[in-house]
């Protein structure tokens, strides 16, 4: 949800990364031929054309993994080859605004109900009756509205960093520590082209934990026409209020001690959101970027959910 250690830290890209999915990935290595191969993916839906990657057997498990901001969906790129190693059917797909066929110009096609919807659309595209649903930052968010909302169709959830909103929402309006936290939030909603020009003229990026080759990677992305103004819109749309509906799938949430961005308040809460069976992993020494900072672990606790739910 977030690009500053305030966000401000965070907006530093390491530059000259080799392009390509290649780029990011541990190909050209012994270890990779070992691995699952990740491949694009495209996915036609009424709202437009979702890029993806993906990995792992047609007739596996299907999993759906929702990136953050700064990023895409090869954020998951770790999560991906472990789930495909295990059988499962990973995608994950660049979200609205990101993956240029799906990039509306109204910052009102950003509020969270229509990136929900395109949580469906983009099962009903792959032909998913049932799937497991993860997702990290503003993937989160979708995330914890889609898994109340589509509680029929989501087997289970995994959110990582960002609370259920109904307790962010509450944090935000009460405890100070959050509000601080989220300050950088309100730089993002001023109008167009000044928070984009503060972004891209500070670049290169550097997100603490992360891959510069990955770095690199969203940078270059984000700095294509329009590119920006669509993730930034994410956050000029949305508030966080008016998602009270409680989850009831089973449910791991992944936070972090040390993350800038999310106090505890809204962590601790979240409990009080979940009517299903429901654990907190809350990690510590790890800041805010998750699956990739802590890629193993991530791994570790993620099958260990998918493997408990068996419905």
């Amino acid at each position: 949800m977030s690009i500053f250690h305030s966000r401000r830290d965070f907006v530093r890209l390491t530059a000259g990364a080799a392009a390509g999915l290649a780029s990011i990935g541990i190909s050209g290595t012994a270890r990779a031929a070992e691995l699952p191969r990740i491949t694009p993916l495209r996915i036609r839906t009424a709202a437009g054309i979702f890029d993806a990657v993906a990995a792992g057997p047609q007739r596996g498990r299907k999993v759906l993994l929702l990136h953050g901001f700064p990023e895409a969906g090869i954020e998951w790129e770790h999560q991906i080859r472990a789930l495909a190693a295990r059988g499962y059917r990973a995608v994950a797909p660049d979200q609205r605004g990101y993956s240029p066929g799906v990039r509306p110009a109204e910052i009102e096609a950003y509020r969270l109900d229509y990136a929900v919807r395109d949580v469906r659309a983009m099962a009903d595209a792959l032909g998913w009756r049932r799937f497991d649903l993860v997702g990290h930052d503003w993937g989160a968010a979708v995330a914890w509205v889609a898994a109340a909302k589509y509680a029929r169709r989501v087997r289970s959830l995994t959110a990582v960093s960002v609370p259920h909103l109904g307790a962010f929402a509450e944090a935000l309006r009460t405890d100070p520590a959050q509000q601080e936290a989220s300050k950088y939030m309100d730089n993002f909603r001023q109008p167009a082209p000044g928070p984009e020009d503060m972004i891209l003229d500070s670049g290169p990026l550097k997100l603490p934990g992360v891959d510069p080759a990955k770095c690199a990677k969203y940078f270059r992305r984000l700095s294509r026409p329009g590119a920006l103004t669509a993730a930034l819109n994410w956050y000029r749309a949305n508030d966080f209020e008016g998602y009270e509906q409680r989850v009831s799938v089973p449910t791991l949430f992944m936070a972090s001690i040390k993350d800038p961005m999310v106090a505890p308040s809204g962590v601790q809460a979240t409990k009080n959101w979940v009517t299903g069976p429901y654990r907190l992993e809350n990690l510590k020494g790890i800041g805010h970027f998750i699956p990739e900072e802590a890629s193993d672990i991530t791994n570790k606790l993620l099958l260990r959910h998918l493997a408990s739910v068996r419905s």
